[in-house]
């Protein structure tokens, strides 16, 4: 779609869309793996699902978060995309709400095959251009690769969604350029929606951040992390919509199930902000 200001009324069909953050437990493979079969992870994440839409909120994003430690892309197993394609298929068809995968750590060739096979709308990519120093070493931006793939397989209906200062990680690679300047990149890149996150999963967005964001783009600006029933009323206004997952949480935590009266909460406290969903 390559930088449309209107993705996210296309996609949500209305103002400052809230995105429920289903973080998927361990996956086959990898470390903290408990064993259960993919129909037993596909029912806890169809759980997490329910009680988004039940709750209100306007979208889905469905990431491999419970995968800790990450690795870079190109050492991620395919038994980690087919569980993942397993599961958001099921998704797929128990759900109205548009829905979105982020296939971690930053792998957005593969985000961009489980969407293009499952009717995801849209991939949260966190490194898009530059890159930064993370947990899992140097991981580079991937806009290239991913948009001639999404080409060659026939997926540019699906939208991007690219982190502009990513959390959990140093910025020292780029520290000579502001953010502002990395915003500017991400659109010339292709990007449909920039995010503004905090330094790590759950923390707010500076309200400084997103304005330097903004300074530097012309794309609609959302958050990606720290957004609260609390602070929604303060901090949803600068943004044009959120994902939202760890403070929807028993407990605030993103390992606990959605508790569906936190998601009411939040969603009752913000109506005012946000226009009616659109027939």
């Amino acid at each position: 779609m390559s930088g449309t200001k209107n993705a996210l009324g296309e996609i949500f069909g209305r103002e400052r869309p809230l995105i429920g953050n289903v973080h998927l437990p361990p996956l086959p493979g990898t470390p903290r793996y408990s064993g259960a079969s993919v129909a037993e992870l596909r029912e806890i994440a169809l759980a997490d699902v329910r009680a988004y839409e039940e709750g209100g909120m306007d979208g889905l994003m469905l990431e491999n978060h419970g995968d800790i430690p990450f690795l870079k892309p190109d050492r991620i197993g395919p038994e980690v995309i087919a569980a993942m394609t397993a599961i958001v298929q099921a998704v797929s068809e128990r759900t109205a709400l548009p829905f979105g995968i982020n296939l971690l750590a930053n792998h957005a060739v593969g985000a961009l095959a489980v969407a293009h096979a499952t009717g995801a709308r849209f991939v949260r990519v966190n490194q898009w251009v530059n890159a930064y120093v993370a947990n899992e070493g140097v991981v580079e931006g991937l806009s290239g690769e991913a948009l001639r793939f999404r080409r060659r397989i026939g997926a540019e209906g699906v939208v991007i969604f690219a982190d502009v200062h990513v959390k959990h990680g140093a910025h020292a690679v780029t520290g000579d350029r502001d953010v502002a300047e990395l915003a500017r990149d991400t659109e010339f890149y292709d990007a449909d929606v920039a995010i503004a996150t905090g330094n790590r999963t759950g923390d707010a967005i500076p309200t400084e951040e997103i304005a330097a964001i903004r300074a530097g783009t012309s794309l609609p600006v959302i958050g990606g992390s720290g957004l609260t029933p609390v602070n929604a009323v303060e901090l949803l206004p600068h943004l044009d919509g959120a994902i939202v997952g760890s403070s929807l949480k028993k407990g605030g935590h993103w390992t606990g199930p959605v508790d569906r009266a936190r998601v009411e909460d939040l969603v009752a406290r913000v109506r005012d902000l946000r226009s009616p969903r659109m027939a």
